[in-house]
């Protein structure tokens, strides 16, 4: 389980968090929704310690971080052991081929062996159905291949939350289903994922709850058919921006 209490951000003078309380529930899959800027991104990114906030508390599991307090390295590296983050960049290595993309963190930062490193690559890919690109480098991989990728390097490292911002914004639609789909097996595998997306028929699908959040604060936290059906106005506004409703 990870836990936020009275967690806040700021950029200059503006409040990219706010007082923020959330839980994140373990092999659940938790999406997090708001318009641009909201603070999203900030949000997850917090999670994975890629972003310090200022002020709150951070739970996992039994440990405890608070923020207000110069964190050490060993706190940085012992959370990010256990979260791995996919970017909208995908972020693979451009001179490594995808088999040893997905070998290289088992073996620099798990001490795996080549040969047990590449067991468990070979394995990845063909679950993410890229098996047969393991020779290939990314520059030769369309833009859902190279997500799918990224996907199993993240599974290789064995998080227990795996942290996806805006996964397949980047991506055209057909492209698009190939890493969905990915996702929804995890989800159904009950790996614990917090994912940022835009697309809420997706969203809608495979989340177990949703944080919806506006200006750094959160606006809704709780079940997807309650979000969903919500009787507040901003969520209904929102709802229907972003599925085109009013035009």
């Amino acid at each position: 389980m990870i836990n936020l209490k009275n967690v806040s951000k700021t950029f200059g003078k503006q409040h990219a968090l706010d007082n923020i309380s959330l839980q994140f529930p373990k092999n659940k899959t938790s999406v997090i929704v708001g318009p641009s800027g909201s603070g999203k991104s900030t949000l997850l990114r917090s999670l994975n310690l890629l972003e310090t906030p200022e002020a709150g508390e951070y739970e996992f599991n039994d440990e405890k971080i608070d923020f207000s307090k110069k964190l050490s390295s060993k706190t940085i590296l012992n959370i990010r052991r256990k979260t791995s983050m996919v970017f909208q960049s995908f972020n693979l290595f451009p001179h490594l081929t995808v088999l040893k993309n997905v070998m290289e963190g088992q073996v620099q930062v798990l001490n795996k062996s080549k040969e047990e490193a590449k067991e468990v690559a070979e394995k990845l890919l063909d679950k993410v159905g890229m098996l047969d690109k393991s020779d290939s480098y990314p520059s030769q991989l369309s833009g859902g291949q190279a997500q799918r990728v990224a996907i199993a390097r993240s599974l290789a490292m064995h998080p227990e939350y795996i942290l996806l911002d805006e996964p397949t914004s980047a991506l055209d639609p057909e492209i698009e289903l190939e890493v969905l789909k990915v996702l929804l097996d995890l989800a159904k595998e009950k790996q614990s994922l917090v994912i940022v997306t835009h697309n809420l028929t997706f969203a809608q699908r495979v989340a177990d709850k949703i944080v919806f959040i506006e200006d750094g604060k959160v606006g809704f936290d709780g079940d997807t058919k309650d979000f969903f059906e919500s009787d507040d106005q901003r969520i209904k506004d929102f709802l229907a921006a972003m599925t085109l409703q009013n035009i």
